[in-house]
């Protein structure tokens, strides 16, 4: 008889390096291309697999059980690199609904962050590594067959990479997430996680908008992020902080996107502040 994980109880939480950086695709359907992030500190390369590039949705498994190790060990419980859980449950967490496309979608998200591979110089726990590392190094979905022959899904049994289990155990850079992280669209998720990461004492996120964009993986022009980022700002779309998209910024941006000679695009930046909590909230937060 094996021993389920879930059900996760307690809020949904992330490694903090996990949130600040882009290490999963921007899309919905498959993404086939390399994605790389370069500054003069920390580098990450992304290579994908038959199935692509993890995506921002996968990304939801691998929260999941990032949770489930937070919370097993702040109950003082064994914890080790295998998570067996069910379905039911990651669906019931995510907010998706329980037809058999999510199970379909399920198994394709499991085979691409089996096989996304990942180089990067961030350390974890105090060590790090060179090569290549996928999200999940194991991954399976066991099933019962009924008395008429169906297959029934029992649970799903994945192994953590040692890179994201190090940095949950040793590093304490768990943060939580906003309950409704899970309703909103791939660049208000980056964005939002950008800010969670970044903003944990306060005080504002003063970037221009070339250096939001890079930092959220966004990977059409600038001057669609620039549309994007209007948006956003208008709709106060991302829970916990006020965006302010700022177009007459005095740094020079240079827009990435062709464009005729003699167009110049505005530089512009982004200014995000962590929102007042209202009075209940901040008991709570204080309880």
């Amino acid at each position: 008889m094996f021993q389920l994980d879930s059900p996760l109880l307690g809020e949904i939480r992330g490694e903090r390096s996990l949130m600040a950086f882009p290490f999963f695709a921007l899309a919905k359907n498959a993404w086939m291309k390399p994605l790389s992030y370069s500054t003069p500190t920390v580098s990450i390369e992304v290579r994908p697999s038959a199935r692509g590039v993890a995506t921002i949705y996968d990304k939801e498994i691998v929260l999941y059980i990032a949770s489930l190790m937070a919370a097993k060990i702040e109950a003082g419980m064994a914890i080790s690199q295998d998570f067996t859980f069910t379905a039911h449950d990651l669906f019931s967490v995510t907010g998706a609904n329980h037809s058999a496309r999510s199970y379909s979608r399920l198994a394709d998200a499991l085979e691409r962050l089996q096989g996304t591979q990942i180089r990067t110089n961030i350390e974890a726990g105090g060590e790090g590594e060179e090569g290549f590392f996928s999200w999940l190094s194991e991954a399976r979905l066991q099933y019962a067959r009924s008395a008429n022959g169906e297959k029934r899904l029992k649970s799903v049994k994945v192994r953590l990479c040692d890179w994201l289990f190090r940095a949950i155990l040793r590093d304490g850079q768990v943060l939580d997430y906003a309950s409704t992280y899970f309703q909103l669209g791939p660049i208000e998720r980056r964005v939002y996680e950008v800010a969670r990461s970044t903003c944990v004492d306060g005080e504002p996120l003063d970037m221009d908008l070339q250096m939001l964009k890079l930092q959220t993986g966004f990977q059409n022009p600038l001057s669609n992020f620039r549309i994007a980022m209007r948006q956003i700002a208008a709709a106060n779309a991302i829970p916990g902080y006020d965006i302010a998209l700022i177009e007459d910024a005095p740094a020079a941006v240079a827009d990435d996107a062709p464009r005729k000679a003699g167009r110049r695009s505005a530089a512009a930046k982004v200014v995000i502040t962590r929102r007042a909590l209202l009075t209940s909230e901040a008991a709570d937060a204080s309880a």
